[in-house]
């Protein structure tokens, strides 16, 4: 990508030829040459040898893409505390791979990232292990038990992009409230993970035939709406930006909709695996199927599709969280919430949706 390159672009001129080059921008999407002139892209078509100068650096990017650096708003890095599921240097090498030139971990680690400290913990280990950008986001409430707001204006400063609790919901209402108050304040948005914890239960999929099949406990599409209409009413009242993580149902675009409608500042993402796949597609009870919000049904697929399609949902983000494989190896029912997908996320996107005409460049 573009910005793969960023570290020392700046110090060459660039020819890249034969590659797939993606140019949302221009509505580009075909095999061309770019050029780059003292760290910027001076020219993207079918350039000739006669153009480029003699110092230039000659790239021969077949088969590959070209295209602006990819930005995933959520994932799970584990450090620091879960080191044996990844690390900040194997997880962003992996996103540079998959194209991803700038990245937002979640704070579920251990000790979780919920203090000026921790932000700068991250920070200081992406310094040297990360080959793109971090950006820190911070919990909600401290050690993410949902009692006590953390020092958001001080993360702020330390580092941090926006706050969440992503992992769980802050249930206690009041608390968010004064949290989302603590975010406009600070000028950063608040990133929510939709769901009611009161109505999970044992569920590990989604509620369906499916799910009665296997044997498994499901979890209904009102775990996820439920918490999304409430939180959109609170960023409301408090006036703050709000970003819905890994929205799963239907009816989670539906209130998204509604609330752009109002000319709220509400934004929506989408998983790849939440447009791509849907709960009739689980071949056996084993925990790599087992993710948060689980598979949907295919008539949710299909409205998160139109959905992004139509701009109610604004982004695609991963939601890569990764575990150890012998935690995964195992039935639903015990197996850990999470699925990988920073090396294929693109590929699944490009292939389903702007292939397939849901989106164009």
């Amino acid at each position: 990508t573009w910005m793969i390159l960023e570290r020392w672009i700046c110090l060459l001129n660039l020819w890249i030829k034969n590659g797939h080059v993606l140019d949302p921008a221009n509505h580009l999407d075909e095999v061309c040459d770019v050029y780059v002139k003292e760290g910027k892209v001076a020219c993207v078509g079918s350039l000739s040898s006669d153009k480029i100068p003699d110092e230039c650096t000659v790239i021969d990017a077949e088969g590959k893409y070209v295209m602006p650096g990819l930005v995933d708003l959520h994932v799970h890095l584990r450090e620091p505390g879960f080191e044996y599921k990844e690390t900040i240097y194997s997880g962003t090498h992996a996103m540079a791979k998959g194209g991803f030139t700038a990245v937002c971990p979640m704070p579920n680690t251990k000790p979780v990232t919920d203090s000026p400290a921790m932000i700068e913990k991250i920070l200081k280990i992406a310094k040297t292990d990360s080959p793109i950008r971090v950006y820190p986001v911070g919990a909600v409430t401290k050690g993410q038990l949902g009692e006590e707001m953390t020092d958001i204006a001080g993360m702020v400063k330390a580092g941090a992009k926006a706050i969440s609790e992503d992992g769980k919901s802050v249930m206690n209402a009041e608390i968010y409230r004064e949290a989302m108050k603590e975010a406009k304040k600070a000028g950063i948005p608040v990133l929510a993970h939709c769901e009611d914890k009161n109505m999970v239960g044992h569920g590990a999929m989604n509620a369906g035939e499916k799910a009665k099949e296997l044997g498994i406990c499901g979890i209904t599409n009102a775990v996820e709406d439920v918490i999304v209409a409430r939180d959109i009413i609170m960023s409301k009242e408090a006036g703050c930006q709000l970003h819905l993580c890994h929205c799963s149902t239907k009816d989670s675009a539906v209130l998204i909709k509604i609330a752009k409608e109002q000319g709220l500042s509400v934004t929506g993402e989408v998983c790849p695996h939440h447009f791509t796949m849907s709960d009739d597609q689980i071949t056996e009870d084993h925990g790599r199927f087992k993710m948060n919000p689980p598979l949907r049904s295919k008539e949710d697929v299909e409205a998160l599709r139109g959905a992004l399609r139509d701009g109610i949902m604004d982004a695609i983000s991963t939601d890569h969280a990764p575990h150890g494989a012998k935690e995964k190896n195992q039935s639903m029912k015990k197996a850990p919430f999470g699925i990988v997908g920073i090396e294929n996320s693109f590929a699944l996107g490009y292939t389903e949706l702007v292939k397939k005409g849901y989106l164009t460049l």
